[in-house]
């Protein structure tokens, strides 16, 4: 039989998801975030519980590609805009919306030959300091856009730098807002973690929800999924290779990192880094065994991790494992928590399951 580890998808949630988004985001129109292969989760896996949403926003042209065969006619945004003058034929042959965020995108529209001009979202830095205009140059940016016969409707976007946290949004929403005052053009500001905290404040006509709608709290610890009611769209689960009982002054793992106080019970999973488990993840991270609550003992292996087995005494060889995710029996183990034990985010454990974990949907 094959190894017995899983990454399972779960559809109902991720559907879930998106309508928590909507009924946060009041009116507005609700981009489908999919960029990194939605997330690691797989753009085939949820265009079906996606197809709710308005529009698909993402990154990579392949990925567009993906999308329009899949079957989706509606709107389709890259988040970065193009890359290269030829990327705008694609752009015109699969009516894809795109970012323009520098005067070298700009130059690329102006050189484009196309009888029908594109649909382009003008992106402001207010504070991010990554990507856009500053708040000097956007009118004058938009000026040139506004000129050009490539383009069609021009639209107005900005990104949050510290809508999760105490800074918040306001002293962005200020510059955005005294800038585009009287500029025609849709609005696109809401990031998950702005549609969730600060819906009141920052109401455009789309938001842009990513990691909310793959279950993954945008302000975690300060609030968990549960706390705005998001269900995990993506379990990581395998199963006990073995169960040992150990002495009481025995270490476990490479570097015996971990010794044993007393006599200990421990199980030994199929799962370790190669399989995109977080290797700084370290004794004490929470895993859930036959749906219940323990930890991991030691340190992560290439394809292996051991847990303490003291609060599921009828563990035995074969016994479900959960890294993070819904249990069988019903039980959660939030990614993030995980993710946290690893000194990173649940995104990244999305994005980084291994391609050699196989994926089911349920």
């Amino acid at each position: 039989m094959p190894r017995p580890i899983l990454a399972t998808i779960h559809t109902a949630a991720l559907a879930h998801n998106l309508e928590r988004a909507r009924r946060a985001a009041v009116d507005a129109r609700v981009w489908a975030v999919v960029k990194a292969n939605a997330y690691g989760h797989g753009i085939e896996r949820v265009f079906e519980p996606f197809r709710a949403a308005d529009g698909f926003a993402l990154l990579d042209l392949a990925e567009a590609v993906r999308v329009r065969a899949l079957g989706w006619r509606g709107p389709v945004l890259l988040l970065e805009g193009v890359f290269e003058p030829r990327d705008l034929e694609l752009c015109s042959r699969l009516e894809l919306w795109h970012t323009v965020h520098c005067d070298a995108q700009i130059d690329m529209l102006a050189a484009h030959k196309t009888q029908v001009p594109q649909r382009v979202f003008l992106k402001m830095n207010s504070g991010m300091n990554r990507l856009g205009f500053s708040p000097e140059r956007f009118r004058a940016a938009w000026t040139r856009l506004d000129a050009l016969p490539q383009v069609d409707e021009i639209s107005l976007m900005t990104h949050f730098s510290d809508a999760d946290g105490a800074r918040g949004v306001a002293h962005q929403l200020a510059v955005f807002e005294r800038v585009t005052r009287d500029l025609p053009g849709e609005r696109t500001i809401a990031n998950s973690a702005a549609t969730l905290r600060h819906a009141a404040t920052t109401r455009a006509d789309w938001v842009r929800p990513g990691i909310l709608l793959y279950g993954s709290a945008p302000d975690f610890p300060e609030h968990d999924a549960a706390h705005w009611q998001l269900q995990p769209s993506m379990t990581l689960s395998t199963r006990l290779l073995s169960v040992q009982t150990l002495a009481a002054g025995a270490t476990i793992g490479y570097g015996s990192r971990f010794t044993a106080e007393g006599p200990l019970t421990i199980g030994v999973a199929a799962v370790g880094y190669a399989d995109g488990y977080p290797r700084h993840c370290d004794t004490g991270t929470p895993v859930l065994v036959n749906g219940v609550r323990t930890r991991m003992v030691g340190r992560v292996s290439m394809d292996m991790i051991t847990v303490d087995l003291t609060p599921v005494p009828d563990a035995v060889f074969g016994s479900e494992v959960t890294l993070w995710g819904r249990a069988s029996n019903g039980a959660v183990l939030p990614i993030d928590e995980v993710a946290r034990s690893a000194g990173t985010i649940g995104y990244e454990l999305m994005c980084a399951v291994a391609p050699r974990v196989p994926v089911a949907v349920d």
